[in-house]
């Protein structure tokens, strides 16, 4: 028989949460006929608009030919568009539509809602401990070697665009 101590694994309690995040979050998505993949991209787009195919693949972590068919979808459904790069016409970059933005409001109220859930009870000092020791974590795995420990979340993207206080007003990724 297998044997393990789920009880003892950081591992699965970090994985079960999040699952748990991400299916509250898939729900309130579907009210407005979006997946959750379809709000990542919009996520990657709020923090650095002009993401190649490319690069918005690397950061979500799967395979471009995969990112192709959700962006294909929303370009369709009029949320984004893509525009030729001005120094390098072969690359198109990812843009999000006066559309997108509209909706993108509507989906930060929905996270905003689901944080609330969420965290109910919890201290806001308990939760930046968490979050500090999700990085420690990362950090740790990285140190000893495991590539893509370190990859910035949206979260360091937003600091870096100088959006960050705005967002943390509004709502807090959920995105893991």
């Amino acid at each position: 028989m297998l044997e393990f101590d789920f009880e003892d694994s950081i591992g699965y309690a970090i994985f079960t949460t999040s699952h748990a995040l991400r299916r509250a979050l898939e729900s309130e998505l579907s009210q407005v006929g979006m997946t959750l993949r379809q709000w990542e991209v919009l996520a990657c787009l709020a923090c650095d608009e002009g993401f190649s195919q490319t690069e918005m693949a690397d950061h979500l972590g799967i395979e471009p030919p995969t990112l192709a068919g959700v962006l294909r979808r929303m370009e369709r459904d009029g949320w984004l568009e893509r525009q030729a790069c001005s120094n390098d016409r072969r690359r198109n970059r990812i843009m999000a539509t006066e559309k997108a933005e509209a909706v993108w409001k509507q989906t930060k109220e929905m996270c905003h809602h689901i944080r609330q859930q969420a965290t109910a009870g919890i201290s806001r000092a308990d939760i930046e401990r968490l979050k500090d020791m999700c990085q420690q974590i990362r950090l740790n795995l990285a140190e000893a070697g495991h590539a893509g420990a370190m990859a910035p979340c949206l979260d360091e993207n937003v600091k870096r665009n100088g959006q960050l206080n705005e967002m943390i007003a509004e709502t807090e990724t959920v995105v893991t």
